[in-house]
């Protein structure tokens, strides 16, 4: 399994796994398919603030992301 850092941020993240940045769009983080955005917002922005600001469930989250072979980390 992938392990993902939640305290990373976004653009750390998909730079680190871009395979997430279809796992995040999918999941409605649709910016995260913008390089632009990506590069600004997602270098402020950790999944579980993301998740926060358009009220998505974290832990329905991270269970997607348990699906598609990745462990989140550092739970917040």
């Amino acid at each position: 399994m992938k392990k993902i850092d939640l305290k990373k941020n976004v653009y750390e993240l998909t730079e680190e796994y871009p395979e997430l940045i279809n796992i995040l769009k999918n999941y409605g983080f649709l910016g995260i398919a913008n390089p632009v955005v990506r590069n600004t917002l997602g270098r402020i922005t950790s999944i579980p603030e993301g998740c926060k600001k358009q009220g998505k469930n974290l832990d329905e989250f991270i269970k997607k992301l348990k699906e598609e072979g990745f462990e989140a980390q550092n739970d917040i």
